[in-house]
């Protein structure tokens, strides 16, 4: 054998161990689509709210109470130079936050007419659902909140129910805070 040919058989050799040891492609997982939200907890239940609807989270802020709301209207805060109205969202609900005050968090409503600060138990962060899980029917929550509740989606042996803010939002109740 010439050496240009025993080195083109040594190629071929080298070439049918390299197939024989490579490993195939992962197998083709079937790809469900996903709705994401911000997850939390109030009154004992498990929220999601659509990250559109709420701008931010953060810790409770310190705030300066105001005379003449309702009881559910704890303050107003100054959070980077704006003022944020703060609003218990359970006593709002007529019950009282379960969670201890360094887990208490706020979710930031925006919108073009309303900013505000709902005050919640504690905030569980980015949620992700398979969409296809999706059920119109609310999971376990008090009947007070039901009307800003549009579906739930199954996870981790919860029912996390689909909670709205923008719905709250147009709730007068909710925007008329002063005391009656």
């Amino acid at each position: 054998m010439s050496e240009p040919q025993a080195a083109f058989q040594a190629l071929l050799t080298l070439a049918q161990r390299s197939r024989a040891a490579a490993r195939g492609l992962p197998a083709q997982a079937d790809i469900r689509p996903h709705w994401s939200g911000i997850g939390f907890s109030l009154m004992g239940s498990y929220f999601v709210a659509p990250i559109g609807e709420v701008s931010e989270m953060l810790e409770v802020p310190n705030h300066t109470h105001l005379p003449g709301v309702q009881p559910w209207v704890k303050g107003v805060a100054n959070v980077r130079g704006r003022l944020l109205p703060l609003f218990d969202l359970a006593m709002f609900f007529g019950d009282r936050l379960g969670s201890s005050r360094k887990h208490r968090r706020v979710l930031i409503l925006e919108t073009e007419t309303l900013y505000s600060g709902l005050i919640v138990d504690q905030v569980f962060g980015m949620q992700h659902f398979p969409m296809d899980e999706y059920t119109e029917q609310a999971g376990a929550v008090p009947s007070a909140i039901l009307p800003f509740v549009t579906g739930s989606y199954p996870q981790g042996g919860e029912r996390w129910s689909l909670f709205r803010p923008a719905l709250l939002a147009e709730d007068p109740r909710f925007t008329n805070a002063a005391k009656s």
